[in-house]
């Protein structure tokens, strides 16, 4: 098996493709866009978004990125900061001379990529930013997980986002989670079963850095366009932390609610997702 890596100053990161960077023309080889995936956690990998990014590989060259500290990438618990995933993005494209990607981020990797897209304004090309907040607001999480899954779900997110440890994380992954999909789907879980879980960086980064985050005023700076994807029955990233980010954007910002959707709308409304994003990928 072979595995494909860069070496970064402090960080292994892996990556995976999907797609031919150039494409035969009739006179030259044409290079494609390239469209970043970063995926949600942290502490999962990438193969939580395969293979339903894959399907863009018809207009774009798609790569898979697992974060520093997650997946089967590197990095030590002290450089777990979203400064450092940012700065991450921007490395990983220098060293392979990506220019201009279009960043998808989901739930977590949203939270790096629109830090990404503020830190480095000359970056992306357009931003995707799927189920994911620039600020936690645990009584709304709380709100939505009691209507998903009653006061037990309620008191276990407290719990965990309260004082996250990796106890409350089993329970809160046992209680919480199944709740996260709304969709008849059987397989629409199963990315959980496959992916490399490393839930001490969840617990790390939720327990330091998130708890206090608010991104609303840097993401202000954000120039690129950006589309903003939320489910209207999201309980981690409810939807008021999509209309504050797409707020935040401002005229850059374009938002498409789901309605019936959870937490990740292109597992429970696939169609309909991959139409907004296409739209959006396809404008100017």
């Amino acid at each position: 098996m072979v595995r494909v890596y860069i070496q970064l100053d402090t960080a292994q990161i892996f990556f995976d493709t999907v797609g031919a960077k150039l494409e035969p023309g009739p006179d030259s080889m044409q290079e494609r866009a390239t469209l970043l995936v970063l995926h949600g956690g942290p502490g999962f990998d990438h193969s939580t978004l395969r293979p339903y990014f894959d399907r863009f590989a018809d207009d774009f060259q798609v790569i898979y990125v697992d974060h520093r500290g997650s997946g089967r990438s590197t990095g030590d618990p002290e450089t777990w900061a979203l400064d450092q995933w940012a700065d991450d993005i921007a490395a990983f494209c220098d060293v392979l001379g990506i220019q201009s990607p279009v960043v998808f981020g989901q739930s977590f990797g949203g939270m790096v990529a629109m830090h990404y897209g503020a830190r480095h304004l000359d970056g992306p090309s357009k931003l995707i930013l799927s189920s994911t907040a620039a600020q936690f607001h645990l009584d709304e999480t709380m709100k939505m997980m009691r209507q998903l899954g009653g006061d037990a779900a309620a008191e276990m997110a407290r719990d965990f986002f309260s004082k996250p440890s990796q106890a409350r994380f089993d329970a809160y992954a046992k209680i919480c989670q199944p709740l996260y999909s709304q969709t008849d789907d059987p397989n629409a879980a199963g990315f959980r079963n496959r992916a490399i879980q490393r839930p001490e960086v969840a617990v790390h980064f939720f327990g330091h850095e998130m708890k206090d985050m608010d991104m609303r005023s840097e993401v202000a700076s954000i120039t690129c366009p950006t589309l903003v994807l939320g489910g209207a029955l999201d309980p981690v990233t409810p939807p008021v932390c999509s209309q504050e980010i797409a707020q935040a954007v401002g005229d850059n910002a374009t938002l498409e609610m789901f309605e019936g959707c959870g937490h990740g709308v292109h597992r429970d409304d696939p169609d309909g997702a991959e139409r907004v994003m296409r739209a959006f990928l396809a404008g100017g």
